[in-house]
C-alpha cells in the first residue's frame, strides 16, 4: 500500500488511476450502481480510495478532482472520435494519436495536450466515455439507403417511381484513379497539418518572446528605481554632514565632521569616491 499523502498536496499519478478505478467500480456496480443517491456513492468511492491509494484525501478533494479529471477525459474521447473520423485510409495508430493530440488542444479550455492515458485506459469502457463511431451515410447510386425525409403518405406521386426514364449510375472511377485520389488527399491533409504545427509554433515562440521582452523591462525598470533610490539615500546623508552645527562638539569630533565634509566636497568637485586622508588635515589653505 502506498504511503500516506499529506491533505493538500499536488496529487500523484497513482493517485489520479485509483480515484479512476474507484469510481468506476462503485458508480457501474450492476446492482447498486444505478440507485445510489449523490452523496452515498462519494462516500463508497472515497473510502476504496483511500484503501487502494493509502491517501488522506477528503472526500471532497476526491470529488474536485474527478471534476478535473471528468473534464479532461471528456475532451480526449470527443478529440480521438474525431480523429477517428478524419483519419485516412492507410495510416496507423500514430497517426490517430498524433491528430488527437491536434484536436484536444484546439479546443481550449484547459492543458494543450492530453496526459492521462493509464486513467483513459481505466474508463474507456464506461458509457460516459465510449467512443461512439462516426462515419459517412452509406449510399447507393448517389441514393441513401435510408432516407429520412422519405414518407409512406398515399400523396407521393408515383410519376417519379415508375418512371422508365431511370437515370445511369455513375461509372466508378479506376483503381490508379481512385489510388492518385487518395494521395493527394492524404497530402493535402498532411500539409494542413502541417501548417497548423508552425503556425501555432510561431505563436508560442511570437508570445514567448513579447514576455520576455516585458520581463526584460520590468527587471531594468526595477534596477532604476533602485539606483535612483540608493542616489537620493547618499544625497541626504551628505546634506546632513555639510549641515552638521561643530560648535559644541570637541577638538577630535570637529576634525572628524571636517574629514566628511571635505570627502563630500572632493567627491563633488573632483567625482572622487576615495576616502580622504590626513593631509586635508594638516592643509591649512582648505
Amino acid at each position: 500500500m502506498a504511503s500516506s499523502i499529506e491533505v493538500g498536496g499536488s496529487w500523484s499519478t497513482n493517485e489520479d488511476i485509483a480515484l479512476c478505478q474507484s469510481w468506476v467500480n462503485i458508480s457501474h456496480d450492476p446492482i447498486t450502481g444505478n440507485e445510489m443517491k449523490f452523496h452515498h456513492m462519494w462516500s463508497k468511492i472515497h473510502g476504496e480510495f483511500c484503501q487502494r491509494s493509502g491517501s488522506i484525501r477528503t472526500e471532497m478533494a476526491l470529488s474536485s478532482r474527478w471534476k478535473l479529471l471528468n473534464k479532461e477525459l471528456g475532451k480526449w474521447r470527443n478529440a480521438l472520435t474525431k480523429a477517428k473520423a478524419n483519419i485516412q485510409s492507410g495510416q496507423n495508430l500514430t497517426d490517430e494519436m498524433v491528430q488527437a493530440q491536434m484536436w484536444f488542444g484546439a479546443m481550449g479550455q484547459g492543458k494543450k495536450s492530453f496526459v492521462h492515458f493509464q486513467c483513459w485506459e481505466i474508463v474507456k469502457d464506461c458509457s460516459r466515455f465510449k467512443i461512439i463511431p462516426t462515419g459517412p451515410p452509406v449510399v447507393m447510386n448517389e441514393t441513401p439507403l435510408h432516407d429520412s425525409t422519405s414518407t409512406d403518405s398515399p400523396l407521393d406521386s408515383a410519376m417519379e417511381t415508375e418512371s422508365p426514364f431511370v437515370p445511369r449510375p455513375p461509372r466508378p472511377i479506376g483503381r490508379k484513379a481512385a489510388k492518385a485520389k487518395r494521395g493527394a488527399t492524404s497530402t493535402n491533409d498532411c500539409v494542413q497539418l502541417l501548417e497548423q504545427i508552425a503556425k501555432s509554433a510561431t505563436l508560442r515562440i511570437e508570445r514567448d518572446l513579447k514576455r520576455d521582452e516585458m520581463d526584460k523591462a520590468r527587471e531594468e525598470a526595477f534596477v532604476l528605481q533602485q539606483q535612483m533610490a540608493q542616489e537620493k539615500d547618499i544625497e541626504d546623508r551628505e546634506m546632513k554632514i555639510m549641515a552638521m552645527d561643530t560648535s559644541h562638539m570637541s577638538p577630535e569630533t570637529k576634525a572628524y565632521w571636517k574629514l566628511r565634509r571635505k570627502d563630500v566636497m572632493r567627491k563633488k568637485l573632483f567625482n572622487d569616491d576615495g576616502p580622504s586622508n590626513t593631509d586635508w588635515l594638516n592643509d591649512e589653505n582648505h
